[in-house]
């Protein structure tokens, strides 16, 4: 199970995302969990916040494909030894954006995607969940060097991922029982 979750403490004091995945048992009991914060946007570069959008889940007869669309991608554009200069092959055009700093659309993806220099490089998916046009990542990733946990949800439409969420949170160097993952 996966929740996308806003919340508000003491009034607008604090504001956050939180990701949740939940792993049950056979009683349909948890038995595990993984969870990701970040501060809450209230506006992107193209007026989204970090949670609105759409939330009816369909196709869901598309589920294995969609999932495999987004572990490709996965692989191929943010992991390193892939190839960012495909990345056309699954953001679609019109792709809509609710990272606090990047503005919708498949140039400012790409862009950051094939930057020689870029900040941000996937090491490994751990979790990977979906249902019809919604799969949701957690993955290890690295920021400037620095360990992070990458929670990226994704809707899918039509075979090319249509819009994305995200919320990452620094790895501590002292991540006891595996802490994050």
């Amino acid at each position: 199970m996966f929740l996308h979750v806003y919340q508000n403490l003491n009034h607008g004091e604090a504001e956050w995302v939180t990701t949740d995945f939940f792993d049950t048992d056979e009683h349909d009991r948890i038995v595990e969990h993984w969870d990701v914060i970040a501060p809450y946007s209230a506006e992107t570069p193209s007026g989204h916040t970090s949670v609105d959008g759409p939330t009816e889940v369909v196709d869901r007869d598309r589920t294995t494909a969609n999932k495999a669309l987004v572990c490709e991608m996965i692989e191929q554009v943010l992991m390193r030894g892939g190839d960012p200069s495909r990345v056309s092959e699954w953001i679609a055009d019109g792709y809509v954006q609710h990272n606090a700093e990047v503005a919708d659309g498949l140039a400012p993806f790409a862009e950051l995607a094939v930057a020689p220099d870029r900040s941000l490089w996937y090491d490994e998916i751990v979790l990977l969940v979906g249902e019809g046009n919604f799969v949701a990542t957690l993955c290890r990733a690295s920021w400037d060097g620095q360990p992070m946990a990458q929670v990226d949800l994704f809707r899918v439409d039509g075979g090319k991922i249509v819009e994305h969420w995200d919320n990452a949170e620094p790895v501590p160097d002292d991540d006891v029982n595996s802490g994050k993952f």
